[in-house]
């Protein structure tokens, strides 16, 4: 059996090992375009500051533990230019022809690179390859580069804005989208953005680039950023043309079609890896999610299928996790925005809590958000913190992968100690508030929610003197019972104390006194403080 697999990436890479484990006698060939294979793309950001120093670290597995150990003909610089499926070849660099008896596309996806004036400049850049990288550190370096303008605020672009920073140059993120990190909604995003401006990022969002100076970068607004490098971070698109020119049927935004077993519509040519439209694992519809792990799995996946092994790829989740300097983002399945387009009926919560038991020393604050259907299912989260947050996340995840609903996360199991959690865990803690929601103990409220509202501050005075949300009445939920005629029946109220449970408690007084429209807001004034800094809504202090 002979097996040509094009392209070298995480898919690729994988699926030839896979492949040479399962079966010794296999002939298999990678076919590469770069002269790169396996490497550690998701680390690039952290190369180019130097943060990862060695550029060996950054190949996942060389050239020849392929040819050595596992017996696998890799041949760099080879670009594939034509397939025939009806004589099972491939071309090669236009060159010469090379028969298969299995054919996997492991295309991958280039960087997006929009028809701007001036886009060709020398002094911009794509994060892409290792090739990529050196490019960059060696033009930082021989160039005395003062300022740098990162386009694009999807993880590379963010994470290439934080090594620019680390590295101590000028840094202008901008984005044409209101928000940053399409994966997570604005109530949780606010957590990055203020992060990033906090460290010396100028944050420039709702706004796109209209041209490429020698000198400055010109805005859709007019305005002019100076700059001595830019990195292009607007995202990626498939590898495709290939596959298209023979007869391979294609998916959205000109994916690779491939069905639960990884395969193209054309006998014996698979397909897995950035280039492949997949199912959304929340929604059952089909999706592009170009990510490592997805990847790594399919080729595995292929390599199974090849051998007779009969294994499904079981849909994306969308499983997510960035870091943007001390704090960590992470995310699963649909966000709200995703739920609108879809018409999706919902509900949300969030939770502020701990990472580990507050007594312990160093105890650092939580903020996880859970969408879910009214019977129960989970259809997304999101999650930023310090410490923890990416463990929290991937339970989420794996509840959700074995179709678990908010009672499970109640019921789960999981590690404490006092320096990694508490008896009730994070995630125990979110799946009890949204269960309570569920059950109609009490109503949430939002950010949204609080326009039109009576807001009463149920916090301790000493605390509302200190700082307050415009408007709000002063009512401490320890004097709640002795005040209830200056809390009205005919008009929706909302409670709110520093991170949310007060304000649960003291709506559950009210409601055994017989108040109907009581609310209470999710996340505290912790995370109203947070969505109020990014908005830039000044506090009132009394």
């Amino acid at each position: 059996m002979k097996t040509v697999i094009v392209g070298g990436g995480a898919c690729g890479a994988s699926c030839a090992a896979r492949l040479r484990r399962l079966d010794e006698k296999a002939e298999i060939i990678i076919l590469e375009a770069t002269d790169e294979i396996s490497i550690a793309n998701c680390g690039l950001p952290y190369y180019c500051s130097g943060v990862i120093s060695s550029r060996d670290d950054m190949i996942v597995a060389k050239p020849q533990i392929f040819s050595g150990l596992l017996n696998i003909e890799v041949r760099l610089n080879s670009k594939v230019t034509s397939i025939n499926s009806d004589k099972k070849t491939v071309t090669v660099n236009n060159d010469y022809e090379l028969s298969y008896d299995n054919l996997v596309l492991a295309l991958g996806a280039s960087p997006v690179k929009p028809p701007i004036e001036g886009i060709n400049n020398e002094k911009i850049f794509t994060v892409r390859t290792l090739s990529d990288a050196d490019g960059i550190k060696d033009f930082i370096k021989s160039k005395n580069t003062r300022k740098a303008v990162v386009i694009g605020g999807g993880f590379i672009g963010v994470e290439m804005a934080e090594n620019f920073l680390e590295m101590g140059l000028d840094t202008t993120l901008v984005e044409a989208a209101p928000q940053i990190l399409a994966p997570f909604d604005t109530d949780m995003v606010c957590f990055a953005q203020n992060e990033l401006k906090d460290r010396g990022c100028k944050l420039i969002l709702n706004n796109g680039v209209k041209a490429f100076k020698d000198d400055v970068i010109e805005l859709s607004s007019g305005d002019k950023i100076p700059y001595d490098i830019a990195i292009l971070g607007i995202g990626v698109k498939p590898d495709t043309e290939i596959a298209k020119n023979a007869g391979i049927s294609l998916g959205i935004n000109g994916s690779v079609k491939v069905n639960e077993y990884m395969q193209t519509s054309v006998q014996n040519i698979w397909a897995g890896g950035d280039s492949v439209e997949v199912i959304d694992f929340t929604t059952g519809k089909p999706s592009l999610i170009p990510l490592a792990g997805p990847a790594n799995r399919q080729g595995r996946i292929i390599a199974d299928n090849i051998c007779g092994k009969n294994q499904t790829y079981k849909a994306s989740q969308g499983t997510c996790v960035i870091k943007v300097f001390d704090k960590t983002l992470a995310a699963v399945g649909e966000n709200e925005k995703q739920l609108k387009n879809s018409g999706t009926n919902y509900l949300k919560n969030i939770v502020m809590c701990n990472s580990h038991a507050g007594y312990y020393p160093n105890a650092k604050f939580m903020t996880i958000k859970l969408l879910f259907t009214p019977e129960g299912k989970i259809l997304g989260a999101q999650a930023e913190g310090y410490e923890g947050v990416e463990k929290r996340i991937d339970v989420i995840s794996t509840v959700m992968r074995l179709n678990g609903k908010v009672q499970d996360l109640i019921d789960l199991e999981l590690c404490y100690a006092p320096p990694y959690s508490s008896a009730k865990d994070p995630v125990n803690l979110l799946g009890m508030s949204s269960q309570n929601i569920l059950d109609g103990l009490f109503k949430p409220a939002f950010y949204e929610d609080l326009k039109d509202a009576v807001i009463i501050d149920v916090r301790p005075s000493s605390a509302y003197q200190m700082s307050n949300i415009e408007g709000a009445i002063s009512i401490p939920a320890a004097e709640i019972r002795k005040r209830l005629d200056e809390i009205p029946k005919d008009k929706k109220v909302v409670l709110h104390c520093r991170r949310g449970y007060t304000s649960y408690v003291a709506a559950r007084i009210l409601s055994g006194y017989g108040y109907s429209d009581i609310y209470s807001f999710c996340g505290g004034k912790l995370l109203y403080d947070e969505i109020a800094k990014e908005k830039q809504i000044k506090l009132v202090n009394v």
